[in-house]
């Protein structure tokens, strides 16, 4: 059973890195030679209806397919160790092929119909992977996450029927078509209010961190690389649809605050992987924000490198939870580069490619993203939050690290660190690999013309500034000796705000939901255990309780009444007999 176990993590591990590298010779194929293929199978052809299942090849979607491949195959590799111990491996092997499944549907489909069922596909398998450790708190975030990209689908459904306002459904011909047309305008505001739901943006973004309550490999695959960006990618299509529109200034705004508060909360939050989980929130606010500003190309090139690194993060993160003794508390951590110098290693690269530093993967979609931002005619408001996200990126890249590695063993008095994962580490190589090389590559590879952006000096330094004084500030911070509940000067109320990622977990439960059960609280308090059982049984066992009691009281206390009513009832009846007679 346990070879059989172990096998089919290497036949899917084998399975999806071959389809990686043949999607990645598909896409140089077709990047050369500027290829677009658009695949239609007829299903059923009835009078006028056709319906058709299309499938749409050009560079990018083979390009997004080769990475969501590579990191399934690794992420599976890597499951071989992690969920070791797992009764039912194969259950979470198949739910996470299931994954890698939709996602495909998603990425190839030009026709929206085939978009839904790849989308609700997601969004299903997401929910089985939250809850699959079954306790309160895992079936509570997985509520969230559905009940989150729940209004997504619906918005996806009403887009399918605005859209028999046309021929079909295959939405990629209407692209332009569609521009000119103000009632065609819904669809763009609907698409936008989905990919909202699904990458997480404000007022939607509580149910991501809420889904840190899967498993690590899970969190390095759907919650970090794929399914979050399964939102960016969908606007990055309909992008023609969306110029000029006022959903998509609004989006810009939003995108923006939430990046500025995934940076902010993640600076005082203390377990490991909803850190990693704000900052992936962070990115997904510069993916979106990026894209808003009409750059699809830009956001697409971070989507990629972003995807690296982070599930790079997130199975470094993996391992110090195993080798934690299942404590996610970074408080209880430090010094775990001592005893685990590879896998330091790779959280410390990808921690740097995350900040991005010079000639790693991130550096080099960030610095392009910031630059067209200097270089776009945007205001002042947008500019600050991007580049104070920016700093606030290295704030807690640089706390994390001072927490995990330079500070001192903190767990218990005696303890078991037990030696690297090979299994594990081998997976994370090609990741690590990946997360140093991929910036460049893409840069190379997808840009048919380089962006040539002239700035003046200390604005081209700008993200330099930034970073390194958000470097310096987390290095500060985390050197304090204030061991109290608030390390900035502010008030408790404020912190907490902040800390609590601006109470937005709370409002998309408690405040969604308080007013329905506080009044069918008071209905099943006053009419069902109220009024109805007074005017019903209650009430009648109530009266007779009471004419029973005081005719006991009547019986047994005073001799001499009790006889009385006897002589009473007696005379009535013997008036009652002589009246009769």
């Amino acid at each position: 059973m346990n070879n059989m176990k172990y096998s089919i993590c290497f036949i899917s591990f084998i399975f999806l890195f071959m389809m990686s590298m043949l999607n990645f010779i598909f896409m140089m194929y077709f990047i050369m030679n500027k290829l677009v293929v658009l695949l239609e199978w007829e299903i059923i052809s009835f009078n006028s209806i056709s319906i058709v299942m299309s499938i749409l090849l050009d560079w990018m979607s083979l390009l997004f397919m080769m990475f969501v491949f590579l990191i399934s195959s690794v992420v599976i590799y890597y499951s071989k160790s992690y969920m070791s111990s797992e009764l039912n491996l194969m259950r979470f092997i198949i739910l996470v092929l299931l994954f890698v499944f939709s996602m495909m549907l998603l990425i190839i489909s030009p026709n929206i119909i085939s978009i839904l069922l790849g989308w609700d596909g997601l969004g299903l398998v997401s929910y089985c992977l939250v809850i699959y450790y079954q306790n309160l708190k895992s079936y509570n975030a997985g509520m969230l996450t559905a009940l989150s990209n729940r209004i997504g689908d619906v918005l996806i459904l009403m887009v399918i029927s605005w859209m028999l306002n046309y021929g079909s459904w295959n939405y990629i011909f209407y692209l332009e078509f569609m521009n000119n047309d103000w009632q065609m305008k819904f669809v763009s505001s609907m698409i936008i209010m989905a990919a909202m739901t699904k990458s997480a943006q404000i007022p939607f973004s509580s149910w991501l961190p809420a889904a840190m309550a899967a498993p690590t490999p899970v969190s390095a695959l759907v919650h970090s690389s794929t399914l979050v960006t399964a939102g960016v990618y969908l606007l990055i299509r309909f992008n023609v649809l969306l110029l000029d529109t006022f959903f998509l200034k609004l989006l810009l705004l939003l995108s923006g605050l939430t990046m500025f508060m995934a940076g902010i909360s993640a600076n005082y939050e203390f377990d490991l992987k909803k850190i990693i989980a704000l900052s992936t929130l962070s990115q997904l606010g510069l993916m979106m924000s990026i894209l808003s500003m009409g750059m699809p190309d830009l956001a697409f090139f971070h989507l990629l490198t972003h995807a690296m690194f982070k599930a790079l993060l997130f199975m470094c993160a993996g391992v110090i939870i195993h080798l934690m003794n299942d404590m996610q508390d970074i408080r209880f951590m430090g010094g775990i580069s001592l005893y685990i110098p590879l896998t330091t290693l790779c959280m410390n690269i990808s921690n740097m490619a995350l900040c991005g530093i010079p000639f790693l993967a991130g550096f080099y979609s960030k610095d392009l993203v910031l630059e067209m931002v200097s270089f776009s005619m945007f205001n002042l408001s947008i500019f600050f939050l991007f580049y104070l996200s920016t700093g606030l990126t290295m704030f807690y890249s640089f706390r994390l690290v001072m927490y995990l590695m330079i500070n001192d063993y903190n767990l218990m008095s005696i303890y078991n660190l037990y030696d690297e994962d090979y299994v594990m580490l081998k997976s994370m190589f090609v990741l690590l690999f990946m997360s140093v090389v991929s910036g460049s590559f893409l840069n190379w590879m997808i840009f048919s013309y380089p962006y040539m952006i002239y700035l003046p000096f200390n604005m081209k330094m700008m993200v330099i500034y930034v970073s390194l004084i958000g470097g310096v500030f987390g290095y500060l911070v985390s050197n304090m000796n204030i061991y109290s509940v608030n390390k900035f000067i502010m008030t408790y109320n404020l912190s907490n705000f902040l800390g609590m990622m601006w109470f937005m977990p709370n409002l998309s439960t408690y405040g969604l939901n308080y007013y329905f059960l506080k009044f069918s609280q008071n209905l099943v308090k006053n009419i069902d255990l109220g009024w109805s059982e007074i005017y019903s049984g209650f009430g009648m066992m109530y009266i007779m309780k009471k004419n029973s009691v005081f005719y006991n009281i009547y019986q047994m206390n005073n001799f001499k009444i009790y006889l009385f009513s006897f002589v009473m009832w007696m005379v009535i009846i013997l008036f009652m007999m002589l009246f009769n007679t």
